[in-house]
């Protein structure tokens, strides 16, 4: 089993009435993004209005944690005290397969040192912070092996 990524200390979400669809999916190992009921298109960051079509009717709705490295940026100087020991670490834009191209960041598990590859495919892997009241999850990311690979938990 795989421990947490992230070490206590962080500060956790704070989830808001616009995002806490997405918080919630977390937690059950699921990735949720806002979809526009009107003209059907996944958009992130959410919004009150589609980002498209102007519409008001907004949800949510699953879509695989698979995606293809859009971006990447090697972090070596920690931007929280609680990440003091995890430099250097990698951060990708992570384009999701099945999302019309809606581009989500994380962090990259792994060798931080590892050849990255722009449009290189990896996988969601959901990290649950159980110990935190409240509990809550983060998304994290893996290069995804030659087969596809599939998703994973973090304990």
């Amino acid at each position: 089993m795989i421990g947490t990524y992230l070490r206590a200390g962080l500060p956790s979400p704070q989830p808001t009435a616009l995002d806490a669809p997405f918080w919630e999916g977390l937690r059950q190992g699921r990735l949720l993004l806002q979809r526009c009921r009107a003209c059907e298109r996944f958009q992130w960051a959410p919004e009150w209005i589609c980002h498209r079509c102007l519409s008001f009717d907004l949800g949510y709705a699953e879509v695989e944690a698979r995606g293809m490295i859009y971006s990447h940026e090697r972090v070596w100087h920690p931007v929280h005290p609680a990440l003091a020991d995890n430099g250097p670490y990698v951060v990708v834009l992570v384009e999701l397969l099945q999302a019309d191209g809606a581009r989500i960041v994380g962090n990259l598990l792994g060798d931080p040192m590892q050849p990255l590859v722009i449009g290189a495919h990896i996988e969601g892997v959901f990290e649950h912070h159980t110990e935190h009241e409240p509990p809550f999850s983060l998304l994290q990311w893996r290069m995804a092996d030659k087969a596809g690979g599939s998703q994973v938990r973090l304990a």
